[in-house]
């Protein structure tokens, strides 16, 4: 959840941690720190708060220094205040860590460095690992840090000084993102590549239960067992300008924005001559794999989790498959029913969310094959994941996913096609028409997004609603969730999404004068039956907005707001209707004066359960 960022070279260390630590405040944002070594001393300084607050006191104390470490946070042990901040500092003062994840037997770790006589100054499990590190220390920083995360369980991604090795930083990872970005003779660290940018785009990635010294004078990397591991840099695509807001008011509107492009990348290079079919790339899964399935599993958290159902009614309208969708959350602690000829797909924008990476290896510990949908090139899930489809949307900056479900819907539909084409299930013809309907599609999402203006007038009516219903059916009916929690997640109203059938069995109580009810209307084979269930909620005297298809007169006559959007093929149609519904939560949270990009309580990549 935390971002962290780390420094040795010969800039100012200071300036470099505070800019990179701005680029990834969408991590978290309760309180940050930075730590340098100035003066062959450790100065800390750090504040509860938004990273603002730090900025302040850093520009009135600056630190001097040309190596470094620094943390923004989002809180998971002990309140969001200074003395929890990051980052965390032995006994003597002598040793500063940062840390993003989780230790899960810091308890039994605590009580057992309390009585060797350790003085913790915080709630955090994190300090564990400064006192650990103290503990083994003898000389050596590395050695130190990996016997201290060797007797630690869970999830980190740490960033390590010390006063008696001045010149180096030590890093580990295990299931916890961390980047290493190479310079020359300057070497920067981060939870995530937008903070690395503007200074270089040759990256490594570390692996699990791996750990690096990090000088001016070079880099080396080893397991734990110390055994020297190479790793091949990666050159970043994007650049700084992608990962910053572009001229938007937002780095949420930027990406509603950037959705025609984004939807672009995830068809180029996959689209067959003459719209014949597609190729994926996933060389590791073989045809024969795909042809004997019997059942898949899709598995995901939060807007992934709607993707995924986006998914499900995809696959099976197209092909014979049994199709499961769970939460992640869930899926790992219940007992689903797994076999070589069961395939476990996983949907993720970071490729690090916590749950989905433990559904993946439980999955991959029965022997099923595991296809994942991830944007983040190099990640954990990315990397562990037999087959992948990469969705190339580009780095998503606000909480609130918006690029990274469309772009998710996109892969879903290249990934249905290439199914039904390999069984046999999808005739020649019916590819073709989808796959033509499928590269109109970002020219109709760019029409949409120019009846922003026409939305922001729909939600000055009814940003003053007390609660909300979302209503689809069918393909949209995931859709409906959707929109629903993007309200939810930046606007704090209350909303809840239905299958329209569903409101007349228990939610049309709620429904009054006051109600909002969203509705998802567009053509198509359920239409008629959503036309009685907007019927039914306006004669209890709900207030009615419809999503429907351009032309469409009957809309007019029973909603009280309709945003009409371009025709499609029914089962495309979700990746058109939701920008509306993105721009509606958009414009409600605006005018509730809610901080968009870091909505309450929030962080962008859930790397902890």
């Amino acid at each position: 959840m935390c971002g962290i960022v780390a420094y040795v070279g010969d800039r100012d260390a200071q300036e470099v941690i505070l800019k990179g630590l701005f680029r990834l405040e969408y991590r978290g944002y309760d309180s940050a720190g930075v730590a340098l070594i100035d003066g062959g001393k450790i100065s800390v300084r750090k504040k509860e708060g938004k990273l603002s607050g730090l900025a302040a006191m850093l520009a009135r104390e600056p630190l001097k220094g040309h190596i470094g470490i620094g943390h923004t946070r989002w809180a998971t042990h002990g309140e969001p205040d200074t003395p929890n901040s990051h980052p965390h500092t032995d006994c003597s003062g002598r040793i500063a860590l940062v840390h993003n994840g989780i230790i899960e037997n810091y308890l039994e770790l605590r009580v057992a460095l309390l009585e060797e006589g350790h003085r913790f100054s915080s709630q955090t499990d994190s300090e564990i690992l400064a006192h650990l590190i103290e503990k083994y220390y003898a000389g050596d920083l590395l050695e130190a840090v990996r016997k201290a995360v060797s007797d630690a369980e869970g999830a980190y991604a740490i960033a390590v000084i010390s006063e008696r090795n001045p010149d180096e930083i030590v890093v580990a990872r295990k299931s916890s993102p961390l980047v290493i970005g190479m310079g020359e003779g300057e070497y920067f660290v981060a939870s995530d590549v937008p903070a690395l940018l503007e200074y270089t785009n040759r990256v490594i990635y570390l692996n699990d239960n791996e750990i690096a010294r990090l000088t001016r004078g070079g880099m080396s990397i080893y397991d734990l067992g110390m055994r020297r591991v190479e790793h091949t840099p990666s050159t970043i695509e994007w650049t700084l300008e992608q990962a910053e807001k572009g001229g938007y008011e937002t780095f949420m509107l930027k990406e509603i924005y950037e959705q025609p492009d984004a939807f672009r990348n995830v068809l180029r290079g996959r689209i067959l001559p003459g719209n014949n079919g597609v190729n994926l790339g996933m060389e590791k899964i073989a045809e024969e794999t795909i042809r004997s399935m019997e059942k898949i599993f899709i598995v995901s958290c939060g807007t992934a989790c709607y993707a995924g159902m986006g998914g499900r009614y995809l696959l099976e309208y197209h092909t014979d498959l049994s199709v499961e969708v769970d939460y992640s959350s869930e899926f790992r602690y219940r007992n689903p029913k797994l076999g070589r000829n069961t395939l476990v797909m996983t949907v993720t924008q970071s490729g690090e969310t916590a749950d989905t990476l433990a559904s993946l290896r439980m999955a991959k510990e029965k022997g099923c094959p595991v296809v994942s949908i991830v944007n983040v090139v190099g990640s954990t899930i990315d990397r562990e994941s037999d087959g992948v489809i990469h969705t190339y949307a580009g780095p998503e900056i606000g909480v609130a996913s918006t690029k990274a479900y469309t772009a998710q819907l996109g892969a879903l539909v290249l990934f249905t096609l290439y199914v039904g084409s390999v069984r046999g299930q999808m005739e020649e013809e019916e590819i073709r028409r989808v796959i033509a309907e499928l590269c109109a599609l970002p020219e109709k999402i760019e029409r949409v997004l120019r009846v922003e203006a026409q939305v922001a007038a729909i939600a000055r009516k009814y940003y003053r609603a007390k609660s909300a219903f979302y209503l689809g059916r069918g393909f949209n009916y995931p859709n409906a969730l959707e929109g629903a929690l993007k309200l939810k997640e930046i606007s704090y109203l209350h909303a809840e999404g239905y299958p329209a059938g569903e409101m007349k069995h228990g939610p049309i109580a709620l429904i009054d004068k006051e109600f909002l009810v969203v509705c998802l209307c567009t053509k198509g084979e359920k239409y008629d039956k959503m036309i009685s269930s907007i019927r039914e909620a306006e004669a209890r005297g709900g207030r009615i907005v419809a999503i429907g298809t351009e032309g469409d007169r009957n809309l007019k006559d029973i909603a009280e707001d309709v945003i009409f959007v371009p025709e499609t093929l029914e089962e495309l149609s979700p990746i058109i209707n939701v920008i509306p519904l993105q721009l509606f939560a958009y414009h409600i949270a605006r005018l509730r004066g809610c901080d968009i990009d870091k909505p309450r309580n929030l962080a962008k990549s859930v790397t902890v359960e």
